[in-house]
């Protein structure tokens, strides 16, 4: 069981990194949060937006601010599983082969334009997300934790892209959406950029790390003691139920999709300074962990349905707990 003094460590914490990444980021609380629930709960995130809306900015930032090794890599239509992965080569001097490490070896990977590499490649990094280990001819390579992989998606270009496989997309935690900004965050933005603010020098901007990686680690162990009441277990396996029963879905939520939706409420209650989870928390966390692991039928998407709508629909019909 954790106790209200270590949570409390853990809210405090996410307050910490909220106050730092305000000095950044404009406008994107709730995207942030479920970036920070999704490091807490050793899950990979998967950021769908048009470009720039500071995708690429929260990540940079998210690393910052628990001193991880940040990497971005761009996927482009010719990028091999070798260039992400890397590859033996042979050292005349010592007559042996040594690996050469490629950018999948670091912290927090940000997987720019997942869409456009061919299959091969997307199922590479995929495995090692899914196994957090890099296995090259034969040998076993851990990836350095906390390991976790955001990913952006364009969603408004097809052309020249190679569309993630449901039991791909199934390996994301989270399905993100980071819209347009509203007016008065847009004029915020355009003030700081006039005042001299450069995003590709976090440092500059008096953006400090709130704790070193390790302490990721450390707010896991708490949040795997927070309390879940057996009503709130059958809650999420109703709700996952539902959506197999869905007359608007031909592809319900899986096993893997409920197991997520406990363990980011786990995470969420602990931001919010709880060690025991509500049927709140999970009503917060099921959108983004259901949304890109559901198929409308075209029926549904006649009537001018989008999986976010069908999901609201779904929850409406179980009966929350007391």
């Amino acid at each position: 069981m954790a106790g209200e003094e270590a949570v409390s460590g853990v809210q405090a914490l996410f307050r910490r990194m909220r106050q730092e990444a305000d000095r950044v980021l404009v406008g994107l609380e709730e995207p942030f949060e479920l970036l920070v629930v999704a490091l807490l709960t050793g899950g990979h995130v998967l950021l769908e937006g048009v470009p720039g809306t500071a995708k690429t900015l929260m990540a940079k930032t998210l690393a910052h601010l628990v001193q991880a090794d940040f990497t971005r890599v761009q996927f482009t239509p010719d990028l091999m599983p070798s260039d992400i992965l890397g590859t033996s080569v042979f050292d005349i001097a010592t007559s042996q082969f040594y690996l050469k490490k490629g950018p999948i070896f670091t912290q927090i990977l940000l997987a720019d334009e997942i869409n456009r590499a061919p299959a091969k490649t997307q199922s590479a990094l995929l495995e090692a997300m899914e196994e957090r280990q890099v296995n090259l001819e034969g040998t076993r390579h851990p990836l350095a934790p906390p390991f976790m992989v955001i990913a952006t998606m364009n969603p408004i270009e097809y052309e020249g892209t190679y569309p993630l496989p449901e039991a791909q997309l199934d390996r994301f935690l989270f399905k993100v959406l980071v819209p347009y900004a509203p007016l008065e965050v847009e004029v915020e933005v355009l003030r700081r950029y006039h005042n001299g603010f450069d995003p590709h020098d976090l440092a500059a901007t008096g953006l400090r790390a709130v704790i070193p990686a390790e302490g990721v680690l450390k707010a896991r162990q708490v949040i795997t003691q927070v309390i879940v009441e057996e009503g709130i277990l059958n809650y999420i396996a109703q709700v996952t139920a539902a959506t197999r029963r869905s007359p608007d879905l031909t592809l319900g939520a899986s096993t893997r999709a409920a197991s997520h939706v406990l363990l980011a409420a786990k995470s969420y209650a602990a931001l919010q300074g709880r060690n025991y989870v509500t049927p709140d928390d999970v009503k917060v966390v099921v959108l983004p962990i259901f949304r890109h692991r559901v198929l409308l039928k075209p029926e549904a998407e006649i009537e001018g349905l989008d999986a976010d709508a069908v999901i609201h629909r779904v929850l409406g019909q179980v009966e929350v707990p007391r």
